[in-house]
Protein backbone atom coordinates (compact mmCIF):
# COMPACT_ATOMS: atom_id res chain seq x y z
CA UNK A 1 0.00 0.00 0.00
CA UNK A 2 2.97 2.68 0.52
CA UNK A 3 4.17 1.86 -2.88
CA UNK A 4 1.06 2.79 -4.36
CA UNK A 5 0.61 5.87 -1.88
CA UNK A 6 4.14 6.74 -3.17
CA UNK A 7 3.62 6.51 -6.60
CA UNK A 8 0.19 8.63 -6.37
CA UNK A 9 2.47 11.42 -4.58
CA UNK A 10 5.00 11.22 -7.42
CA UNK A 11 2.35 11.78 -9.69
CA UNK A 12 0.58 14.34 -8.02
CA UNK A 13 4.08 16.36 -7.78
CA UNK A 14 5.36 15.70 -11.47
CA UNK A 15 1.62 16.82 -12.81
CA UNK A 16 2.19 20.30 -10.40
CA UNK A 17 5.32 20.84 -11.95
CA UNK A 18 4.52 20.50 -15.18
CA UNK A 19 1.42 22.92 -14.61
CA UNK A 20 3.68 25.82 -13.27
CA UNK A 21 6.45 25.67 -16.28
CA UNK A 22 3.32 25.41 -18.83
CA UNK A 23 1.89 28.74 -16.94
CA UNK A 24 5.23 30.67 -17.67
CA UNK A 25 5.44 29.42 -21.47
CA UNK A 26 3.09 31.27 -23.67
CA UNK A 27 2.70 30.39 -27.22
CA UNK A 28 1.46 33.93 -28.13
CA UNK A 29 3.92 36.52 -28.47
CA UNK A 30 3.81 39.57 -25.97
CA UNK A 31 5.03 41.90 -28.48
CA UNK A 32 3.44 44.90 -29.09
CA UNK A 33 3.73 48.16 -31.42
CA UNK A 34 1.51 51.31 -30.59
CA UNK A 35 0.84 54.33 -33.30
CA UNK A 36 -0.86 56.90 -31.78
CA UNK A 37 -1.47 59.91 -34.39
CA UNK A 38 -1.97 63.32 -32.24
CA UNK A 39 -1.36 65.00 -35.55
CA UNK A 40 -4.26 66.77 -37.65
CA UNK A 41 -4.32 64.60 -40.66
CA UNK A 42 -3.96 60.98 -41.32
CA UNK A 43 -0.94 58.99 -41.37
CA UNK A 44 0.35 55.65 -43.03
CA UNK A 45 3.24 53.29 -41.50
CA UNK A 46 4.90 51.02 -43.88
CA UNK A 47 5.90 48.07 -41.32
CA UNK A 48 6.34 44.26 -42.78
CA UNK A 49 5.01 44.79 -45.47
CA UNK A 50 1.65 46.48 -44.55
CA UNK A 51 0.39 49.83 -44.96
CA UNK A 52 -1.19 50.18 -41.58
CA UNK A 53 -3.52 53.95 -41.68
CA UNK A 54 -4.34 55.57 -38.70
CA UNK A 55 -6.68 58.40 -38.78
CA UNK A 56 -6.31 61.81 -36.45
CA UNK A 57 -6.99 61.15 -33.06
CA UNK A 58 -6.58 57.44 -33.33
CA UNK A 59 -4.18 55.04 -32.14
CA UNK A 60 -3.55 51.87 -33.77
CA UNK A 61 -2.03 48.38 -32.04
CA UNK A 62 0.28 45.76 -33.98
CA UNK A 63 0.20 42.86 -31.90
CA UNK A 64 2.02 39.15 -31.87
CA UNK A 65 5.32 40.62 -33.79
CA UNK A 66 7.94 37.81 -33.87
CA UNK A 67 11.50 38.85 -32.18
CA UNK A 68 13.83 40.61 -34.96
CA UNK A 69 15.14 43.94 -36.46
CA UNK A 70 12.57 45.42 -38.28
CA UNK A 71 12.31 49.16 -40.44
CA UNK A 72 9.48 51.63 -40.55
CA UNK A 73 8.84 54.70 -42.35
CA UNK A 74 5.83 57.15 -42.39
CA UNK A 75 4.27 59.00 -44.91
CA UNK A 76 1.21 61.38 -44.43
CA UNK A 77 -1.46 64.00 -45.54
CA UNK A 78 -0.91 67.47 -45.53
CA UNK A 79 -3.64 70.06 -45.41
CA UNK A 80 -5.42 71.74 -48.07
CA UNK A 81 -3.84 74.22 -49.22
CA UNK A 82 -0.55 73.93 -47.35
CA UNK A 83 2.41 75.60 -49.29
CA UNK A 84 5.17 73.26 -47.53
CA UNK A 85 5.64 70.43 -45.16
CA UNK A 86 8.48 68.75 -43.43
CA UNK A 87 9.10 65.75 -40.58
CA UNK A 88 11.10 65.91 -37.13
CA UNK A 89 11.95 63.18 -34.85
CA UNK A 90 11.85 59.34 -35.15
CA UNK A 91 9.19 59.40 -38.81
CA UNK A 92 11.37 56.19 -39.75
CA UNK A 93 13.66 54.23 -38.30
CA UNK A 94 14.98 50.57 -37.19
CA UNK A 95 13.42 48.26 -33.79
CA UNK A 96 14.94 45.93 -32.46
CA UNK A 97 11.66 43.50 -31.04
CA UNK A 98 12.91 41.24 -28.05
CA UNK A 99 10.94 38.99 -26.08
CA UNK A 100 8.11 41.07 -23.96
CA UNK A 101 9.43 44.25 -26.49
CA UNK A 102 5.87 47.13 -25.72
CA UNK A 103 7.25 50.41 -28.67
CA UNK A 104 4.96 53.49 -29.01
CA UNK A 105 5.76 55.79 -31.83
CA UNK A 106 3.54 59.17 -30.98
CA UNK A 107 2.86 61.69 -34.08
CA UNK A 108 1.79 65.00 -33.36
CA UNK A 109 1.73 68.35 -35.79
CA UNK A 110 2.43 71.86 -36.33
CA UNK A 111 0.57 74.10 -38.96
CA UNK A 112 2.48 77.26 -39.12
CA UNK A 113 2.17 80.25 -42.20
CA UNK A 114 1.38 77.33 -44.47
CA UNK A 115 4.11 75.06 -43.21
CA UNK A 116 3.00 71.56 -41.75
CA UNK A 117 5.42 69.56 -39.72
CA UNK A 118 4.83 66.37 -38.77
CA UNK A 119 6.83 65.34 -35.51
CA UNK A 120 6.98 61.12 -34.38
CA UNK A 121 9.01 60.53 -30.97
CA UNK A 122 9.84 56.45 -30.06
CA UNK A 123 9.95 55.03 -26.87
CA UNK A 124 10.73 51.08 -25.94
CA UNK A 125 10.53 49.06 -22.95
CA UNK A 126 14.07 47.77 -24.24
CA UNK A 127 17.58 48.97 -24.90
CA UNK A 128 17.46 49.95 -28.62
CA UNK A 129 21.28 51.40 -28.58
CA UNK A 130 22.22 47.32 -29.28
CA UNK A 131 20.60 47.63 -32.68
CA UNK A 132 23.16 46.49 -35.64
CA UNK A 133 22.82 49.07 -38.50
CA UNK A 134 21.49 47.60 -41.87
CA UNK A 135 23.54 48.21 -45.18
CA UNK A 136 21.95 49.33 -47.88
Amino acid sequence: MKSHQKAVNILVAFVLIIGFVGLNCSSSLENSITFQNLASNRIFINFRGELITVEAGETKIVKEIPKGLFTYSTTYEIPAGAQGSSTSGDVSGEMNILAGTKILIVYSSTYIDGNYTLFATFSSSDDQSQITPTTP
